[in-house]
């Protein structure tokens, strides 16, 4: 099964370019009923909402509860989902 997100420019570049390993989301009730209790093979990354945006495909490798790196979470500080990220592919 694939999970597919969205990110702005600067997240998008970062896992692209290898640089970010984990992607993170809030723990809410939206994220939590995505995320919990589902088997994932890849992600599908887009940048932005645009019909014609970029998109990459990246293995999914599993997810926890953690405190996010700060810089590869911008303000977030709380314990968040961390998703880790492996083979990157552009599409």
């Amino acid at each position: 099964m694939t999970l597919f997100l969205i990110l702005t420019k600067k997240w998008f570049d970062m896992i692209t370019r290898g640089e970010k390993k984990e992607e993170y989301r809030e723990i809410k009730p939206y994220w939590t009923k995505r995320l919990i209790d589902k088997t994932y093979d890849d992600i599908v990354f887009q940048h932005g909402y645009s019909k014609d945006a970029r998109k990459m495909r990246v293995e999914f490798k599993g997810i926890c509860k953690k405190v996010p790196i700060p810089e590869w979470s911008g303000n977030a500080r709380d314990i968040s989902y961390a998703i880790s990220l492996g083979e990157v592919q552009l599409l």
